[in-house]
């Protein structure tokens, strides 16, 4: 496949991989937040299967099936739930920002894990991310401690599991880039978090699902956003420009918000853009920190 073909397939994965916050809030309305999610993953996992695959197990190392599905699946969960549990469009959008931080967390912890040489600016770069958080999260109170607690503490439950998913995600990269060998378990990966959200959706009460064309709509969207996302991406990585997909994934936060404002029909303040641009920037930083050494 010519490079350049498949570095377009590759910024299509980022595309689809922005509209999933905006994507899955809609779903979580009309199912619930674990039923919706259920329905995605398990959508989502049937497109993998037909468009990467099913795994052959025997050929995967055991370390990486057993730590690799482990923080796969916590992840996805907090990633959904974080979004289905907000009270509102606004904060959904809020909540997938503070998730965003797992670039920038990503590049810190394979500098400490692989002791990675790399330039000063990483430093800037983490504190500006963080510093666009706190911006987002402070309105139009800029950076108000009381006014990021206020909002926090209005839905503890969506933020601490947006940050949780952060941290695994990083962790997530760093580990099973070492132990993978080489394999692509992301189809298993998928299904074991749809069981996991169905094994839930089981045991724990659940609200009544509300159907209507809209929803419907958006869950197939959200699945194919899912699914050919990963697909799209594992094509752009193996044959497209990795330099520039690298760059343009971390204005995902930019594009994720953008989108999601449409979906969900929210009116977002210059701060939260300010914000916004600060945690692109900032994880663009903590990127570029890696490069400069080594070149």
């Amino acid at each position: 496949m010519p490079q350049k073909k498949a570095t377009l397939i590759g910024l299509l994965a980022i595309l689809l991989w922005s509209a999933i916050v905006g994507l899955i809030k809609t779903v979580s309305e009309g199912f619930g937040p674990v039923g919706g999610a259920a329905l995605i993953y398990s959508a989502s996992a049937v497109l993998l299967i037909f468009t990467v695959g099913l795994p052959k197990l025997r050929s995967f190392p055991r370390r990486y099936l057993i730590i690799g599905s482990v923080l796969f699946v916590c992840y996805e969960l907090c990633l959904s739930l974080s979004l289905g549990f907000t009270h509102s469009g606004r904060q959904a959008i809020e909540v997938g920002m503070v998730n965003y931080l797992w670039p920038s967390l990503t590049i810190v912890l394979a500098v400490i894990v692989n002791r990675q040489k790399t330039h000063p600016l990483i430093i800037p770069g983490v504190l500006l991310a963080v510093a666009g958080i706190c911006r987002v999260l402070g309105g139009d109170q800029g950076f108000s401690f009381s006014e990021i607690a206020n909002n926090v503490m209005d839905n503890p439950l969506s933020y601490g599991l947006a940050l949780s998913g952060a941290v695994i995600w990083a962790v997530y990269c760093v580990v099973t880039k070492k132990i993978a060998n080489g394999s692509n378990g992301i189809t298993l990966f998928f299904i074991l978090t749809a069981l996991t959200l169905w094994l839930k959706f089981l045991l724990s009460p659940q609200p009544p699902f509300v159907l209507s064309v809209g929803v419907c709509i958006s869950l197939a969207l959200a699945a194919m956003a899912m699914g050919f996302g990963y697909a799209a991406w594992n094509v752009g990585i193996l044959h497209g420009n990795v330099t520039i997909l690298a760059a343009a994934s971390y204005f995902i936060p930019i594009i994720s918000s953008l989108l999601a404002a449409f979906i969900l029909r929210s009116h977002l303040t210059v701060a939260f853009w300010q914000g916004t641009a600060m945690v692109s920037l900032g994880s663009l930083m903590c990127w570029w920190s890696t490069r400069v050494r080594k070149a």
